[in-house]
């Protein structure tokens, strides 16, 4: 299986992860063949981006019914290194790439247990208007902790 193309130095970039979720496969996550499910992969890159979000700050505002904005995945996709099975405990980190003036690119990466990465993944969220659905600029507040958590800037 190839190498993701947004993944230049991928020794580096295996090493900027902070953040995961441990996820177990459920013996409804796999295939008749007993690998995970080749769509799962986008649920747990959902579950550790809720997470993540919260965990920064993010969401709280988002949840709010009187709030007027709401996050939107633009793209995501997903590149299958090795094979997962039934009842494997993985760690589903996350990261923030890089910041644009109402989206957000997130990486993704799936590590087995013996350290081997089963998938990685990115992915651009944004932040639109739930009125127009078009892009709403970040604040300088949700801006200031994106920063803190970013790799690049677009």
């Amino acid at each position: 299986m190839g190498r993701a193309n947004y993944i230049d130095d991928f020794h580096q970039w295996e090493q900027e992860f902070e953040f995961f979720l441990d996820v177990k496969v459920r013996f409804s996550e796999t295939d008749l063949f007993g690998h995970l499910n080749n769509t799962v992969p986008f649920v747990y890159f959902e579950e550790a981006r809720t997470e993540y979000l919260k965990s920064i700050g993010f969401m709280q505002e988002w949840l709010q019914p009187e709030s007027e904005t709401i996050p939107v995945v633009a793209d995501l996709q997903c590149d299958y290194l090795k094979q997962i099975y039934f009842d494997e405990k993985l760690k589903v980190y996350v990261k923030i790439q890089s910041i644009g003036n109402s989206s957000v690119d997130i990486h993704y990466m799936g590590k087995k247990e013996d350290g081997s990465i089963g998938f990685v993944g990115r992915g651009t969220i944004v932040q639109i208007s739930k009125k127009t659905g078009k892009g709403v600029p970040w604040t300088e507040e949700m801006r200031n902790l994106l920063c803190k958590h970013q790799l690049t800037q677009l």
